[in-house]
């Protein structure tokens, strides 16, 4: 399987001190070079925690075109090159939490997940007993932003809800 992945879930998770959780998810992650610069840069995550991190992949993207292009549509550097080398490498997962990467790497028929996606399938995989505790340290430690009604719905979906 495939995994490509922008810079914020990687975050997230490192803020949460959690990348050993999304390499179990995941055995192995590929990252454009944007993402690795973002990621080792991140100062509340502690750029440092990706430094020993040998389940994540550098690849640079071949077609630098399509990066421009995907840019002129609005996303950052990280995120444009995370779609491009998700598209060269036909990857079978993109995960990137962004609203606009979002639909931009859907009208480009990748299938997406996010930071929240990534927990659910540690919960199916049973790596993880109960997300709650790490949705609401995601929220309120890690300030990864999430709506009520987007934490109501990933908690029924993980059979947690009230």
């Amino acid at each position: 399987m495939i995994v490509v992945s922008n810079s914020s879930p990687l975050i997230a998770f490192a803020r949460l001190n959690e990348l050993s959780l999304l390499s179990k998810v995941f055995e192995q992650i590929v990252i454009p070079e944007a993402v690795w610069f973002e990621v080792r840069h991140e100062q509340k995550a502690g750029g440092r925690a990706f430094a020993n991190a040998s389940w994540l992949e550098v690849q640079p993207v071949r077609h630098p075109q399509r990066i421009a292009a995907l840019q002129q549509m609005g996303l950052d550097w990280g995120e444009a090159e995370a779609i491009a080398l998700a598209i060269e490498r036909q990857a079978d997962l993109l995960l990137i939490d962004e609203r606009r990467g979002r639909r931009i790497a859907m009208q480009h028929g990748l299938k997406i997940t996010g930071a929240l996606g990534v927990l659910l399938i540690a919960k199916q995989k049973g790596l993880v007993s109960e997300i709650r505790p790490l949705l609401i340290r995601l929220r309120d430690d890690a300030v990864f932003r999430v709506s009520e009604s987007l934490y109501r719905l990933v908690l029924d979906e993980a059979g947690e809800g009230t």
